[in-house]
């Protein structure tokens, strides 16, 4: 694992920015795993804003697949994971539609398998966006979770389901249920990129990159992959003992490495 600390918010969504932009340089046809929340939207939007400016490389042969999905929400509903993708991302680099895929919501019952299946015939996902929550959750795998598992249908937390009521009219709004990628699924990528912002995420930073594997903080599990890279600014690494050394080593890299 790499831990890369940074300054701001705006110098994480600009180096992770140019770690995707390097893939897609290099693999005209690469997969993305795509995350939503708040921490990949400033790697979003400066992905689109160099595409935009001319200055970003072509993304009409990139194909992507979400990482979750709510059940029960009508398609097209401006809420759903896949909208939110297209509206905060793809859209904006000229990916077409077509070529982003998403748990099918209407059938929860056999979508992970489906969706399994999609990402073994993509030839896998080249790099993975992740974001990480409080407690240490990735993607909805929520403290608990099979560090092996699948995707599949998990249940929301009352707590999971306040948190995302500003999205929706109320509470009562929120689905209960999603589907999500599991921890086993987001390990098979071939390079994971986490990125995390915030105070508010300092202890799960510091849980998952140097604390135990352990399911009681799924986002561990990056300490089990060959290529995983870790992008944090000065308020979310405030919670890593080695963060000196952290700064040492990137500081010293040798271009030619790349992240």
């Amino acid at each position: 694992m790499e831990v890369v600390p940074l300054a701001t918010a705006e110098e994480v969504g600009a180096v992770a920015a140019d770690a995707i932009e390097a893939l897609v340089r290099r693999v005209p046809e690469a997969v993305l795993g795509l995350a939503t929340g708040s921490s990949p939207l400033p790697t979003y939007q400066e992905l689109v804003r160099r595409h935009r400016d001319g200055s970003g490389p072509s993304y009409d042969a990139v194909r992507c697949f979400t990482l979750d999905e709510y059940v029960g929400l009508p398609v097209g509903h401006p809420e759903t994971y896949r909208e939110t993708i297209f509206r905060e991302l793809t859209d904006g680099l000229g990916i077409a539609r077509g070529r982003v895929a998403s748990p099918d919501a209407m059938d929860p019952e056999h979508a992970g398998d489906r969706y399994e299946s999609a990402i073994r015939s993509a030839d896998g996902i080249d790099l993975q966006v992740l974001g990480i929550g409080a407690d240490g959750h990735l993607a909805f795998n929520e403290p608990g979770s099979s560090l092996a598992s699948g995707t599949r249908m998990k249940t929301l937390t009352a707590q999971t389901r306040r948190d995302n009521a500003r999205f929706f009219g109320s509470v009562d709004e929120v689905p209960r249920h999603v589907l999500t990628q599991g921890l086993g699924t987001i390990l098979r990528a071939r390079h994971l990129l986490l990125v995390a912002t915030g105070a508010g995420k300092a202890a799960a930073v510091a849980a998952a990159v140097e604390g135990p594997l352990s399911a009681s903080c799924p986002a561990s599990v990056l300490q089990l992959h060959a290529h995983a890279t870790v992008f944090v600014d000065e308020a979310a690494a405030a919670g890593l003992d080695r963060l000196d050394y952290y700064r040492e080593v990137y500081a010293g890299k040798p271009a030619w490495q790349g992240l």
